[in-house]
């Protein structure tokens, strides 16, 4: 919409009627013929093509860089419905589609929504068809377009007006891009317009200029015109990087001593799980480390360029998948101090991991000691199905220096262990016996629930959907059961005391002090003082690994709600959950305790 024009030629107007002629006594102001800026001259253009609407910001919305969504908005993004306020909305639509690598993404718009075009009119829009009837105006993506992104004036910025008598009618001040588009697109409605200089310019990179006159304006948008990567792509992340330096990697690599494979796929194939127990070591002297059990290694690593085009050389003999110059994309630092370097190279991608916590300082010596002591045999494997069955025959042995063998009639197959930090946990085990039917479905490094001499239960969180796989080794052949098949049956028989809950390191105990839970076979259950009653309900799945509690918004046990509760242990007398936060990664533990 047009907002100066209507109060200009209002202006204009009432000034003309007011003076017939000019005497000697009139103030003149002839504005200087070098600074005045012309209808449909070069320097117009370039000055309406820098204050054009810049649509390339939400592209992961509307995947148009011609036109924006007015915010706010509401979008639906897999499933999850959030309203985007401001540009930093932008950034939580993408930790949502970073969640999973392999899932499919979808953004779905709540409509109706108001579409701000170039000129900064607007046009409301009902429907996905009509959206993508305006998107088809878009030159596509990174294809030449009019908008110049690589600098932006400073505002506010001062124009004087002047009649055809070259009389000074009127000083405008101009606040935004939109003020400055619609003043450019009046010119012809005025007889001579002038800037008020000095005027400042910023750049991409942040730097400034200080513009005295016309000329340095136009020469100065000219050389910035296409100095920079105007990202008018769809590639949401692909600026992740904008800030990053070779010193960043220097120091993740130097502070983070002990990195895994997280993700590994080249030329389509998924090759991780081939990595698992391989462990990196990134020195400063551009060496790298990588051990496996009892074998090593060795090779080279080095890093240059700026921002989103650092490129990092990898060269580790014995290891050709790593080998290629990939491009730095991302690194990322988690709440619980776990660092991700994200590689990529076309479609590639290689992703490292590491917990700079614990740097190898976790507890893991019951867990060594009743892994290596005599034979294990998986009595549950769960993925995506209960695919037990599959591991029968096998019986398991983990030796001290972290070899490992799986034996069954046809003989014995070599594999390897070792211990990490976990993903939920603070315990995780990694396992890898090969590419193999159907031992290649071990290979993972699995987060550790519970460890005694007789059982040792794992979980897993698939990088990919997302998804939980289960694991668990026991002394005696599988028998057709599951050691948590009767958590039904413990439940149900007779009534249960909080022992203990914590939330992270909050201890809540002392909030269900004298309440005792009845848990029904029909899926509900009471907890009840005497004064206060609570009831919920209640499922057990994924064969006992899993439990659902929810009170609804009764306090205190509405602090109990949640879908995918871990079964940690279970005995006739005692059960211990667990549940570790998608968000910042927090762990709540709940111990039940039969009366």
């Amino acid at each position: 919409m047009k907002t100066l024009k209507p109060i200009l030629l209002l202006v204009i107007g009432i000034l003309l009627t007011m003076t017939s002629c000019r005497t000697e006594d009139d103030l003149v102001i002839d504005p200087p013929v070098e600074e005045t800026i012309e209808a449909n001259s070069t320097v117009a253009n370039l000055m309406s093509r820098t204050a054009s609407n810049d649509g390339s910001s939400d592209n992961i919305i509307d995947n148009a860089s011609c036109l924006s969504v007015q915010l706010p908005v509401t979008v639906t993004v897999n499933g999850i419905e959030i309203t985007i306020n401001d540009d930093d909305g932008y950034e939580d639509i993408e930790d949502i589609i970073d969640l999973f690598d392999d899932d499919v993404d979808s953004v779905v718009i709540s409509y109706p929504i108001t579409i701000i075009l170039t000129d900064f009119s607007t046009v409301v829009v009902n429907s996905d068809a009509e959206l993508v009837a305006l998107t088809a105006n878009c030159v596509g993506e990174n294809e030449d377009d009019d908008d110049i992104e690589c600098i932006d004036f400073q505002y506010p910025i001062t124009a004087s007006v002047f009649d055809e008598n070259n009389d000074l009618i009127n000083s405008i001040t101009i606040n935004n891009d939109n003020d400055m588009y619609d003043f450019i697109d009046d010119l012809d409605e005025f007889a001579a317009v002038t800037i008020n200089f000095p005027i400042t310019v910023i750049f991409a990179d942040g730097s400034a200029q200080t513009i005295n006159s016309i000329q340095e304006l136009e020469n100065a948008i000219e050389i910035a015109d296409d100095s920079c990567d105007e990202d008018d792509d769809n590639d949401f992340d692909d600026d992740d990087c904008d800030n990053c330096t070779t010193n960043d990697l220097e120091t993740v690599f130097a502070d983070c001593t002990e990195w895994t494979v997280d993700k590994l796929e080249r030329n389509d194939n998924d090759l991780e799980d081939n990595y698992v127990g391989y462990v990196f070591e990134f020195n400063s002297d551009g060496t790298i480390l990588v051990t496996q059990g009892s074998n090593t290694f060795n090779g080279t690593w080095e890093a240059s360029g700026t921002g989103n085009n650092i490129s990092v050389i990898i060269n580790v003999t014995g290891l050709s998948d790593f080998n290629d110059t990939w491009n730095l994309h991302e690194i990322e630092q988690e709440d619980d101090d776990e660092v991700e370097v994200d590689l990529r190279l076309g479609d590639d991608r290689l992703r490292f991991e590491s917990d700079c916590q614990s740097n190898g300082s976790i507890d893991d010596t019951a867990l060594v000691n009743a892994l290596t002591n005599g034979d294990w045999y998986i009595t549950y494997f769960f993925d995506d199905t209960d695919e037990t069955a599959d591991f029968a025959d096998y019986t398991f042995n983990f030796a001290s220096d972290n070899t490992a063998t799986a034996t069954d009639m046809s003989g014995a197959t070599n594999g390897s262990w070792s211990t990490t930090s976990g993903d939920d946990t603070e315990l995780g085990l990694n396992l890898n016996f090969g590419t193999g039917i159907p031992l290649d479905e071990l290979a993972d490094d699995w987060d550790v629930l519970e460890v005694t001499n007789d059982i040792i239960r794992l979980k897993d969180v698939s990088g990919g959907d997302g998804s939980e796989d289960f694991l668990t080794f026991e002394r005696n052949p599988f028998d057709g059961g599951n050691g948590n098949d009767d958590l039904e049956a413990i439940l149900t028989d007779g009534l249960w005391i909080v022992a203990s809950y914590t939330e992270d390191a909050d201890d809540q105990t002392a909030n269900y002090a004298g309440y005792e839970l009845d848990f029904n076979m029909d899926g509900s259950v009471s907890a009840s003082n005497g004064s206060n009653t609570n009831n919920g309900t209640w499922v057990v799945f994924s064969s006992g690994n899993q439990m659902m509690l929810d009170f609804g918004t009764a306090m205190p046990f509405e602090e109990f709600n949640d879908d995918d509760w871990d079964v940690i242990s279970v005995s006739n007398t005692e059960v211990v959950i667990q549940d570790v936060s998608g968000g910042g990664g927090g762990t709540d533990t709940l111990t039940l305790q039969k009366l």
